[in-house]
């Protein structure tokens, strides 16, 4: 069975690097072509992740078509594009393998990756993969540990042993709304963490965060219809803690140019940001129980700074923990 990844950014290239150990068959798509014919003479991704070789194994490819043939096709796209990359695909996505490798929440429809993968190719089989993973982790051979979350436990045992490599373990998991929740909710979290740090209020406050953000995390879980114990694992407190704890994570760097008052590259992604707006806005969560979440979509907006909304916090009434 073959393997493509549409996306040629930091994460989709990771996986063509590291599936492609051992394989002749793993094809790498982009839309900038480029982009990638400056790959293909250097054998770098050098605006996305510089230092890492991409093997010869690896075929880049413009040609979304011949992409479309292999059997499973990883989506590395941002959230918010997803939808129309599906659109563009059409039916050519009939039938396949289709494993989300984004995190987040559709802003236009509130939903999850899956969810749009079986709206726009309703006869494809859907997976997510998500958990605790840096890009440069992934592609340098360091050991990582994913969740592969999807409905189909036959689906589930086939990705978890094409995608699995001697670096890469896959877990499963038949709770998809909860690993995807995982992956979008701790980003929220990871800006606040961010914006903690960088405003100087310390490793202590950004653990009451942590902790805090990681029972909003359940709470908005459960009323979505995800279970608890998913969250536990390492789509979501796994993520959580590397996303809260790292500069390497792009929310959290988000946060920290929040809290120390400075710019930061409107072209680089930031998930959290769209995330924490389609969380406050989505129909079932109305007059749910989400402060940071909330703060932290104000914070992006600009319609709050970093001690107001610390002050907010600290201020809310007690209660037991």
């Amino acid at each position: 069975m073959s393997i493509s990844i549409l996306g040629a950014g930091a994460f989709g290239t990771a996986m063509a690097v590291t599936l492609s150990k051992g394989r002749e068959d793993v094809m790498l798509w982009g839309r900038d072509a480029t982009a990638l014919r400056e790959m293909e003479k250097t054998r770098e991704n050098l605006r996305y992740l510089q230092g890492i070789d991409i093997p010869k194994t690896v075929t880049l490819i413009h040609d979304v078509k011949a992409a479309l043939a292999s059997d499973i096709i990883c989506l590395s796209v941002p959230m918010q594009q997803l939808s129309n990359v599906l659109l563009a695909c059409g039916a050519d996505l009939n039938g396949k393998t289709l494993v989300a490798c984004c995190k987040g929440i559709d802003l236009m429809t509130s939903e999850g990756p899956t969810a749009l993968i079986e709206k726009h190719a309703p006869t494809a089989k859907a997976a997510v993969l998500t958990g605790p993973s840096f890009a440069h982790d992934i592609a340098k051979g360091l050991p990582t540990a994913l969740t592969l979350a999807c409905s189909d436990p036959t689906v589930r045992q086939s990705c978890q042993d094409r995608l699995s490599t001697s670096s890469l373990r896959i877990y499963t998991s038949g709770d998809v709304i909860g690993a995807e929740l995982g992956g979008a909710l701790k980003n929220v979290i990871a800006i606040a963490c961010g914006a903690t740090i960088g405003a100087g209020y310390g490793d202590s406050a950004r653990a009451a965060l942590m902790t805090r953000g990681y029972a909003e995390m359940c709470r908005i879980a459960n009323t979505l219809g995800a279970k608890e114990s998913t969250l536990s694992g390492l789509s979501g407190f796994g993520d959580l803690s590397l996303t809260c704890m790292s500069e390497g994570s792009r929310n959290f760097s988000y946060g920290l140019a929040l809290g120390g008052g400075r710019s930061f590259d409107p072209s680089v992604t930031v998930e959290g940001v769209a995330t924490a707006k389609a969380v406050l806005h989505h129909p079932k969560l109305q007059g749910a129980d989400m402060p940071i979440t909330r703060l932290v979509h104000h914070l992006s907006t600009g319609d709050v700074n970093v001690k107001e909304a610390m002050q907010e916090l600290m201020s809310r009434p007690q209660k037991e923990e």
